[in-house]
């Protein structure tokens, strides 16, 4: 019996990994939109490509932080926050309709992603700026307030990443926090298929390519079928 269908996502455009190789291993890309990597001709040339393959684009909104990738926290006004938002997924809309595709989710970057997970506030901004779109993330305020607004929660899973007690991912300066192995990294990710919309991997890793394949390959292997999260669903983004 074929199980659910499970979405394989990774962040491209960030000018760090092979965004062609990646783009045909997964289903679901995370565009950097300008803050915290990319410009606007990488967004173009990852839409365009994503278009081709049939790859779901998301925004992967960042604070505004190119310096430090936009891995270090930020106490940024909520109104700056939502405008900030509301711009980086404006601009990637724009690209993504002229390469004949869509946006159809957002996700936090970084250290933004891990705020909005215990700061009800800067959660609020992201949700606002970011209109009606799915929200990709983990369980904390950002969801919590999407689901609270109706709009449709997709949970994740990381299977090159550690996880602590709390079943958040461990800081990245701490043992453990990072996978490197390869046959590990595949069996995280089909023991977080069963519990998740969608297993990420992350385009930053100097692995990116061969993990996503590994992953990919262990998760058909397990019986699980890959595709974007909305496939069988009334498409109502278009």
């Amino acid at each position: 019996m074929t199980r659910p269908t499970v979405d394989l996502n990774a962040d491209l455009g960030e000018e760090v990994t092979d965004d062609t190789a990646l783009l045909g291993v997964v289903t679901s890309a995370n565009v950097a939109c300008g803050y915290h990597a990319g410009n606007a001709a990488i967004m173009r040339a990852v839409c365009e490509e994503a278009a081709t393959r049939g790859v779901s684009i998301g925004a992967q909104v960042s604070y505004d932080d190119r310096e430090n990738f936009g891995r270090v926290a930020r106490d940024v006004a909520s109104r700056v926050l939502r405008e900030q938002v509301a711009d980086q997924v404006g601009t990637l809309a724009q690209i993504a309709a002229a390469a004949g595709t869509t946006v159809r989710y957002v996700k936090p970057h970084g250290a933004l992603y891990h705020r909005v997970i215990v700061d009800a506030a800067q959660a609020g901004a992201v949700l606002e700026g970011s209109g009606d779109l799915p929200v990709l993330g983990m369980p904390g305020h950002l969801l919590d307030g999407a689901r609270a607004a109706g709009r449709r929660v997709l949970h994740e899973g990381f299977p090159d990443r550690g996880y602590g007690a709390d079943g958040r991912l461990l800081p990245r300066g701490l043992p453990g926090a990072l996978l490197e192995d390869v046959a590990e990294i595949a069996a995280q990710a089909v023991r977080l298929a069963g519990r998740v919309d969608s297993v990420c991997v992350h385009g930053d890793s100097p692995g990116a390519v061969a993990h996503a394949h590994a992953v990919r390959r262990a998760l058909e292997e397990s019986g699980h079928v890959l595709g974007p999260w909305w496939r069988g669903e009334a498409d109502a983004l278009d």
